[in-house]
């Protein structure tokens, strides 16, 4: 179980290297792009809890905050953080062969799923996730 908060912050982190992936020269774009995915990765396979944006919420945001209401399972979240591993590495790969539109495309559709999840709440992974338990057959 997790603090609701922490995805909330690593999606804002996430937000502010999309964003400045787009706006950075290409050179640039890819090393942020690639740090992003590293972090998606380390999301992925060692947990959301121990990617480098939970080690500084939990050293430098959380003790500043009240304890969570509630904890939330740490599957949906990481499943997102599945989901934007996909559209960071659509975007090396379209950087790799030449295509920045596609790249800046699927940096632009990662970048708004962090903005409404930063600003909003709204984990968009999480929701397909949620979706995908409830399509799945028993």
């Amino acid at each position: 179980m997790i603090d609701p908060r922490g995805p909330r912050f690593t999606a804002a982190v996430t937000l502010v290297l999309l964003a400045a992936a787009l706006v950075v020269p290409t050179p640039a774009a890819v090393a942020i792009v690639a740090v992003q995915a590293a972090f998606f990765l380390a999301g992925v396979t060692l947990g959301v809890q121990r990617t480098p944006t939970a080690y500084v919420f939990k050293a430098l945001v959380r003790p500043r905050l009240a304890p969570p209401a509630t904890l939330e399972d740490e599957r949906p979240p990481r499943f997102a953080q599945a989901v934007g591993l996909v559209f960071t590495g659509v975007a090396l790969l379209g950087f790799a062969i030449g295509a920045v539109l596609v790249a800046q495309v699927a940096i632009g559709l990662a970048l708004v799923a962090a903005l409404l999840n930063a600003v909003f709440g709204l984990c968009l992974g999480c929701e397909l996730y949620l979706l995908g338990l409830r399509v799945r057959p028993s």
